[in-house]
């Protein structure tokens, strides 16, 4: 099956769409953790568990969406859940009740994944061709990396023109005013956003018609169950995914145990956000030029081994350079991880026209961590508070990028000649 090549713009708007999506539920939480767990009078463990109900909604989401993906134009979806998850955003800045938000968070499990994941990862997959994988994923989750940067920025400057005092000085209701006005404007950019996908991430007649099938049987569903890289990919994301998610400790890293500021904290966050696109486009330029699954394995490698830095216990208030090294260290082999996992599709012979069903499946095991790592990592945090907390947490990251790295290791040699 060959495809006229999409436009550039047509990946920038994927690229646009793909953090915008996530900036209500869960990067605003990323660059303002401490403050998020102030405004809505929340511990760790329970802003843990609405991850979970988001989580779980997901879960189904995944399963039900992936044939949608494959039966609609991805356009449709993509703008639709855009525009749904900004309305969540209205409600977000009332900032409701605990039980509310768990409820608003199931919500947005269903508009961020039912309507949206499958849609965005099979649109990706036709704009990299046959040739381009490694270039279309890293770019994709490169360029969402530098959209999450950017609004953590735009965030970090609403937040200080709002707080009137000193940010240390920052009473809950000067906090709570000015995060209203960051989750309000987020909310406007993500329905503009949605506005441009609707008119304008359009392929050519010929390849939508290719790209879409009538209906979805058992049997294509069996088909893509048949295939090992679809069973190894649950693993590989799965592992990838909960290393992902501990990158959201970092700012609450810097405050418990660096000792920083809500306003230095939240800073730290954003330096992650800014090293995730220079991450994502050199990993996909190498993969291209190279082999997507050696560098797959790559990055399990050095994600274990920046773990095992934070997990010693080395870094404390004193070791800042140190701090920031391992930070780099961590966050280059978690977001390589990611750039590349949906890359190896391609070799993994997962057919195109059935990318949506096979992103739905791989998914409902590959993104578990939804569920379980935000109420774990709240746990291991609240139950040995301060230092001891965050390296139990980093341990947990060793281990799962050991586990992913075996897969990724077996991915490789199964596919290597493909």
């Amino acid at each position: 099956m060959h495809q006229q090549k999409a436009p550039w713009y047509f990946l920038l708007l994927l690229i646009l769409a793909g953090e915008s999506v996530f900036i209500l539920p869960f990067v605003l939480a990323r660059v303002f953790r401490p403050t998020v767990l102030e405004v809505f009078n929340l511990d760790n463990i329970q802003l843990g568990l609405c991850f979970s109900v988001y989580g779980i909604v997901a879960l189904l989401s995944y399963l039900f969406g992936g044939p949608l993906a494959d039966k609609f134009q991805p356009r449709k979806l993509i703008a639709v859940a855009l525009w749904m998850t900004a309305l969540g955003g209205i409600v977000y800045a009332t900032f409701p009740s605990y039980n509310v938000l768990k409820i608003l968070y199931g919500y947005w499990g269903f508009t961020t994944i039912f309507l949206f994941w499958a849609p965005m990862i099979k649109a990706t997959r036709v704009w990299g061709g046959t040739k381009s994988q490694g270039k279309a994923f890293g770019f994709l989750d490169g360029g969402r990396g530098l959209v999450g940067a950017l609004f953590g920025v735009l965030g970090v400057l609403i937040f200080s023109l709002f707080i009137t005092s000193e940010i240390v000085d920052a009473t809950t209701s000067e906090s709570k005013a000015a995060f209203k006005q960051v989750i309000l404007v987020s909310s406007i950019i993500v329905i503009l956003v949605g506005i441009l996908v609707w008119f304008f991430l359009k392929l050519d007649k010929k390849t939508e018609k290719e790209i879409v099938l009538e209906k979805i049987t058992m049997s294509q569903v069996r088909e893509v169950l048949r295939l090992p890289s679809v069973w190894l990919l649950m693993v590989i994301i799965l592992c990838a995914y909960v290393g992902y998610k501990i990158t959201d400790v970092f700012s609450l890293y810097a405050k418990d145990v660096m000792l920083y500021d809500q306003m230095q904290s939240a800073q730290v966050g954003t330096f992650l956000l800014f090293i995730r696109p220079v991450i994502g486009v050199v990993i996909g330029v190498l993969a291209d030029r190279t082999k997507t699954t050696f560098w797959l394995l790559v990055s399990f490698i050095v994600s274990f081994l920046g773990a095992l830095l934070f997990a010693s216990g080395i870094i404390s208030g004193s070791e800042t350079a140190l701090f920031f090294i391992s930070i780099l260290v961590v966050a280059t082999g978690v977001y390589a991880a990611r750039s590349l996992y949906f890359a190896v599709m391609e070799r993994g012979n997962i057919p195109l026209v059935l990318t949506g069903t096979a992103v739905g499946l791989i998914s409902i095991i590959g993104y578990t961590p939804d569920i379980f790592a935000g109420p774990a990592m709240g746990f291991l945090l609240e139950n040995s508070p301060g230092a001891k907390g965050h390296q139990h947490v980093f341990l947990m990251l060793a281990i799962f990028s050991f586990i992913g790295g075996i897969a990724a290791w077996y991915y490789y040699k199964l596919y290597r000649k493909s």
